[in-house]
């Protein structure tokens, strides 16, 4: 008994070490100067999000997408 106990514990661990790295990727934090450049190059070359990545050093086209549709994504 004491056994499924303690596997019961370490699944816990695990579930909230899971849910801690979940969401820390979902909400990723850009500076004021990134979000600026960004609106900038979207409306000057659209959703090409790899090349709005290339002029912010450090950031992936993907983390940029995200960024955008999170924030400015319209769903009606």
């Amino acid at each position: 008994m004491a056994e499924m106990e303690h596997s019961a514990s370490s699944d816990d661990v695990s579930v909230d070490s899971i849910a801690k790295d979940t969401s820390q990727e979902s909400k990723v934090e850009f500076s004021e100067d990134e979000e600026t450049l960004i609106i900038r190059m979207y409306n000057l070359v659209g959703e090409r999000w790899s090349l709005i990545a290339g002029r912010i050093p450090g950031r992936s086209a993907e983390e940029i997408e995200k960024y955008w549709t999170t924030r400015y994504s319209t769903s009606q």
